[in-house]
């Protein structure tokens, strides 16, 4: 068997914590791991880490592989030129793993937890014998309640192993299961999929052919990226409206585990710890009146008053308030800002990296400026930039600069200029932290203009 964990997502029903450059994946919701760290040590569980597979997108590589470097020596990625969703997504790793050994594949997403990790993989295994029957095995739980946002799956005559499933629906429109949830036959749909590599791919060429037509191994480059040509004209669709929805061969297998979904703030809200009036409250939060609602604040205070079933979120550069029950639906602001090409969608202002992070201040037309902070003993990649200067002025520390081959050591108050294609690379090695203040100038100040030539966290292109 093999494993498909599905990190690629921007996890838009989370926002604005979670963002395009910083996903769901990525963030840290239990446990003190962050939610890919925990599906990949459930997936090594279940079979060896040589025949796990991740993949993400081109944006989101360096991080996810510096994060499942902290727990895995050689993780095996694969990274998408854009994010198509889950379909193109699970036939470009079904195209890596082919061979002539047509092996069972079990996938998974990164927005779950299940409270006993025996009792998964017994219905894991389970799963093996209608997969090795054809089928597509699906994995669901029992409603606590309707959920709009979730996919549902109506049973029918039972298997030797598990029932064939008699219909299934993602995020139904109209309420049709909120009366039948307690209907013996009717599961929440986890998002977890399981079933012959052969199996799969046939479903996806025949329900979905616009979707992987011409996948192949010749689609991967020597680094296990995807060509960009074989991403540039297939649709953005996901696996449950590309296959599940319309394929006849789908078994169930239900999970004699307790189930956790991470994929919206009510979801969030309904596995939180709460307090005697049904509020989840981080941060610097005062309230006063408040029930059954989720607020939450990084850094400003957040004052609620009088409010009820409501979700409250702060971060630095942006505020959302929605009733509980529709935290599904904020996936339509995040795209109307996307199409106002609004820049909370891309980043936080605060970033995190492996030498420390960096806070945005303020930018304009061709400038841009930034605190960065460098943890003691680590240092930025040897880098260039082709299209801005920067230059730095420390405000904390000390700071080994290296600039065309020069060193150079600031103290507080002195400062640097680093002209455009300028090898260069920001240190810190003393034991306290080092702050500086970047202001970017150029035609081109994103973060995509960095050309590393040298660097500890294994970010080289």
């Amino acid at each position: 068997m093999k494993c498909i964990i599905l990190a690629g997502g921007s996890g838009e029903r989370l926002w604005p914590v979670s963002r395009e450059l910083y996903p769901k994946s990525l963030l840290k919701l239990y446990n003190g791991n962050t939610l890919l760290q925990n599906t990949y040590e459930l997936a090594a569980e279940i079979v060896k880490e040589k025949d796990i597979i991740t993949i993400t997108n081109i944006r989101q590589l360096d991080d996810i592989r510096l994060e499942l470097k902290k727990v895995s020596k050689k993780p095996v990625i694969i990274a998408e030129p854009m994010s198509k969703n889950t379909a193109p997504a699970i036939a470009s790793a079904l195209s890596y793993i082919q061979s002539s050994k047509d092996e069972i594949v079990l996938i998974l997403p990164v927005d779950f937890s299940v409270e006993d990790k025996q009792s998964f993989i017994e219905s894991v295994n389970a799963a093996k014998k209608p997969a090795s029957g054809n089928y597509i095995v699906t994995f669901g739980v029992k409603p606590s309640y309707f959920e709009e946002g979730f996919g549902y799956i109506q049973t029918g005559k039972e298997l030797k192993t598990g029932y064939k499933v008699e219909r299934f629906i993602e995020k139904p429109k109209n309420n049709e299961f909120e009366k039948s949830i307690n209907n013996e036959n009717i599961f929440w749909n986890c998002g977890i999929y399981a079933g012959k590599v052969s199996v799969i791919m046939k479903s996806l060429q025949k329900y979905s052919p616009q979707v992987c037509s011409n996948f192949s191994k010749e689609m991967f480059d020597e680094n296990n990226k995807i060509k960009y040509e074989y991403y540039e004209n297939i649709p953005e669709i996901s696996i449950d409206y590309a296959v599940m929805e319309k394929a006849d061969n789908l078994a169930f297998i239900e999970l004699q585990t307790k189930w956790a979904d991470y994929g919206s703030w009510r979801a969030l809200y309904n596995n939180s710890e709460k307090d005697s009036k049904g509020n989840v409250i981080s941060g610097n939060v005062l309230s006063d009146n408040i029930k059954n609602s989720f607020i939450y604040s990084s850094k400003e205070l957040v004052a609620v008053s009088g409010m009820n079933n409501t979700i409250v979120i702060e971060t630095e550069d942006a505020v959302l308030v929605c009733d509980k029950s529709k935290s599904s639906e904020i996936n339509k602001i995040v795209r109307k800002l996307k199409q106002e090409d609004n820049p909370s969608v891309i980043s936080r202002k605060t970033v995190f990296r492996p030498w420390g992070f960096y806070t945005c201040l303020n930018g304009g037309n061709g400038w841009l400026s930034k605190i960065i902070t460098v943890s003691p003993g680590h240092k930025l990649s040897l880098q260039s930039h082709n299209y801005r200067s920067e230059h730095w002025v420390v405000l904390e520390g000390t700071a080994t600069v290296i600039l065309n081959d020069n060193k150079h050591v600031l103290q507080k108050c002195q400062s640097i200029d680093i002209p455009v294609k300028a090898k260069h690379s920001l240190q810190n090695h003393t034991k306290t932290p080092l702050k500086i203040l970047e202001v970017q100038k150029g035609d081109y100040i994103g973060e995509d203009d960095i050309i590393r030539y040298e660097d500890m966290y294994g970010r080289l292109k």
